[in-house]
């Protein structure tokens, strides 16, 4: 009876060890050691690297500059041949034209001026000038019945420049052109009910003119 006391005790010591090794072995867990983690959940999640910028993303595009509009200003000069005389009046993008050979042969021509400043103006019977604005002159051609006339016009500061009367003088109606060149000749066609003929001269510095006994004024031409 004295020793069923100690090998009770072996007996309960080598249970309580079979139940500890029967318990690991059906759960699975170790033990971890200080400092290390103990599952990937513990573990703060890291951080996603910002996407790098990409390669193909279009500059921002810098508008092109807008051609800066024509001057406004009116040009006289003569053709190369020296037969008739040509001016253009220039605003706002619009020009209008008057070809006078001084004694029969007349047109008036209207039409825009381009960004790139050439012009294609055109008149009655088909008549067209192509022109184009460079510095401080037009130079092109003028086509009127068949004849082709090149020309070069230069600013004109007044009194040159392009003058146009209408009115109604003795039942009869009256409509004049002038061009007034830059060293003070002056070119121009007088038409009654139609009929052409060489205009009398004007005042530059007025516009006044006598038609047949009757005083006009003749205006500075403008689109």
């Amino acid at each position: 009876m004295k020793r069923s006391g100690p090998l009770f005790t072996l007996l309960a010591g080598l249970l309580l060890a079979l139940f500890m090794l029967t318990l690991n072995a059906t759960t699975g867990t170790r033990a971890t050691s200080y400092g290390e983690e103990s599952s990937g959940r513990d573990a703060a999640p890291s951080a996603s690297p910002a996407p790098a910028p990409s390669l193909d993303t279009p500059s921002p595009r810098t508008p092109s500059p807008r051609p800066s509009p024509p001057p406004d200003a009116t040009y006289a000069g003569r053709t190369a041949d020296d037969t008739a005389a040509v001016s253009v009046s220039v605003r706002d993008g619009k020009a209008v034209a008057y070809f006078c050979d001084g004694r029969d042969q007349e047109s008036w021509l209207r039409g825009d001026v381009e960004d790139d400043r050439s012009m294609r103006l055109t008149g009655k019977g088909g008549a067209e000038l192509e022109g184009t604005l460079r510095g401080n002159r037009v130079s092109g051609t003028v086509d009127i019945r068949d004849r082709t006339w090149a020309f070069t016009a230069t600013k004109a500061v007044k009194p040159s420049g392009l003058y146009r009367a209408t009115a109604e003088v003795r039942g009869a109606q009256i409509d004049g052109g002038w061009i007034v060149l830059q060293n003070g000749r002056q070119v121009g066609i007088l038409k009654r009910d139609g009929k052409p003929a060489a205009a009398p001269g004007i005042d530059p510095a007025t516009g006044a003119v006598t038609i047949d006994g009757t005083g006009l004024r003749a205006r500075p031409v403008v689109p």
